[in-house]
């Protein structure tokens, strides 16, 4: 190719709008790595840099990501996960037309460390219920959620939970009927090997973090609960 059809319409735009018709027609599917730049640039017949060109216009158009040293893929559909005072996973998901499910990944009784016990009120090294669980919409990981209650304030929480009852209905079956949403506080980090394997994410991909703390009726802690979520995947947005 020259520098520009006849039409003059410049080469790395053609590139873009054919990688954009296939993007829409589903030939590049959301999360598939895009072919290299040698190949796309063999298959143009186009050097290098006029293929890195047209990519970085697909990225500036929120169609592609790229991630340094591992490529470029066709971004995913993102979801907003509204934080509202009743939150809850399958809700939100559905809110999406998906459809949606979890896996326990983790489910124990353990020693409230600091920031444990600094969110859910009590000392550290009392007893706390840690559930992890792994949320899927359709399918695809969009969330991990490390759930702690205060095992002296809900006892047979644990059993409850481990009879794969949810944690409302777990919550209920201890005697809170209902629970709402007090705080969130949102940071980014990096994940680590765990976290990255578990949703399916590569290290470097930052993950969105909240900080939740979910009250009774009368304002007494119930839940300090971690949400991880994969950028690629999930937005935050916050209802007023």
């Amino acid at each position: 190719m020259t520098d520009a059809d006849d039409d003059g319409l410049a080469v790395w735009k053609r590139i873009e709008l054919a990688l954009r018709d296939e993007i829409a027609q589903g030939v590049l599917t959301a999360g598939a790595r895009l072919p290299t730049e040698a190949q796309l640039a063999a298959r143009f017949s186009v050097n290098r840099h006029t293929i890195r060109r047209a990519v970085e216009s697909l990225s500036r158009a929120g169609l592609v990501r790229v991630e340094q040293g591992r490529g470029s893929f066709v971004a995913e559909e993102l979801i907003d996960y509204t934080v509202g005072s009743r939150t809850r996973f399958s809700e939100w998901i559905r809110r999406h037309n998906m459809e949606p499910s979890g896996k326990t990944t983790d489910l124990r009784q353990i020693p409230a460390d600091a920031a444990v016990a600094a969110g859910l009120g009590v000392v550290p090294g009392d007893a706390v219920v840690l559930m992890e669980r792994l949320g899927f919409a359709d399918g695809k990981p969009v969330s991990l959620g490390r759930h702690h209650f205060s095992a002296a304030r809900f006892p047979g929480l644990l059993a409850h939970l481990r009879a794969d009852e949810g944690i409302s209905a777990a919550l209920a079956a201890c005697g809170l009927a209902d629970y709402r949403r007090l705080s969130t506080k949102v940071t980014a980090r990096l994940p680590n090997a765990r976290e990255a394997q578990l949703l399916l994410i590569p290290k470097s991909q930052p993950l969105l973090v909240t900080e939740n703390i979910n009250v009774d009726a009368a304002g007494g802690v119930v839940e300090f609960g971690l949400g991880h979520y994969p950028t690629p995947r999930v937005q935050i947005v916050f209802e007023p």
